[in-house]
């Protein structure tokens, strides 16, 4: 593994975010951009990290032994790659992310997967925090409408292009999938 390179960390690709029930969504091509991006990273040897949602919820669909909470068949984890579960939006708290990036010496990370202002979002703030070049991938997360706080019915567009504005405020560099892979076959 070229620890030289940044790390991909993939968040949540898990059969429930297939599942309608999961409300709608924007970005349809979001899966599509992330298995670029994955196979570009095992192309080059370079670090992969998959980050799976284990809720402490009865009855949620990423609750363990369901269907919903195992990883998507494009997204399925090889054994030379790093599986992170957590119980949390955050994929570093109490899951040793943290700790396996710096046992390694990588000091950047990419992001992509669900929800951009949920797991990603939280992620990306943890990581930049902790003083992480982070990147993510906005063509390569998606994320679902919602209502806000005052009532107001939000677009999945809305809510995933305000999760990207936060984080591009403090946290990380907000890019494209293509620019990404441009920069990793640069670097290799």
């Amino acid at each position: 593994m070229r620890c030289d390179l940044p790390a991909l960390i993939i968040i949540d690709m898990q059969k429930a975010m297939a599942n309608p029930h999961a409300g709608h969504r924007n970005n349809p091509e979001a899966g599509e951009c992330i298995e670029r991006l994955l196979a570009a990273w095992r192309a080059a040897d370079a670090p992969v990290v998959h980050v799976r949602h284990m809720s402490r919820t009865p009855g949620s669909l990423f609750w363990p032994g369901q269907a919903g909470a195992q990883f998507q068949e494009a997204f399925a984890p090889l054994p030379r790659e790093h599986v992170v579960e957590k119980n949390v939006p955050d994929a570093f708290v109490h899951s040793g992310l943290e700790r396996w990036l710096h046992v390694r010496g990588i000091e950047r990370v990419v992001m992509a997967g669900v929800s951009t202002n949920n797991s990603v979002e939280g992620s990306a703030r943890s990581a930049g925090n902790l003083g992480f070049d982070t990147t993510v991938v906005a063509d390569a997360c998606f994320a679902f409408a919602c209502t806000d706080y005052a009532g107001q019915a939000r677009s999945a567009d809305e809510v995933h292009a305000m999760a990207l504005a936060n984080l591009a405020a403090d946290y990380a560099t907000i890019s494209d999938s293509a620019s990404v892979l441009h920069a990793l076959f640069d670097a290799t």
